[in-house]
């Protein structure tokens, strides 16, 4: 078999008929490498949305923590006496308390 003077050629003739177009050609390696080669490729694209997502909801979900722990801060602010009653069986001089606990606790 012998070799071809140009084996470019023989590449180029194997090609389908849209491609042997060189502009065509040129068209779909260039969106071949914006689309899976870039550094803002399609991929990065969709995984960095996928992780803006994913913060946006960490976001939402620590508001909502923030606002559960100030709302039992002020819970607290207005009930401290009664919680250290309860939990800690702090009691005023000259007073006595009784723990009652219910069944299963």
């Amino acid at each position: 078999m012998a070799i071809p003077s140009n084996p470019w050629k023989v590449i180029w003739a194997n090609l389908p008929e849209p491609l042997q177009n060189r502009y065509y050609l040129t068209l779909v390696v260039f969106l071949f490498i914006m689309v899976f080669l870039d550094r803002h490729s399609l991929w990065t694209q969709w995984k960095l949305h996928k992780a803006q997502a994913r913060l946006e909801e960490d976001c939402r979900f620590y508001q909502d923590k923030i606002r559960e722990a100030r709302e039992e801060a002020e819970d607290f602010e207005k009930t401290r006496e009664k919680y250290a009653r309860e939990h800690y069986y702090m009691k005023r001089a000259g007073e006595e308390v009784f723990v009652i606990r219910e069944a299963g606790e």
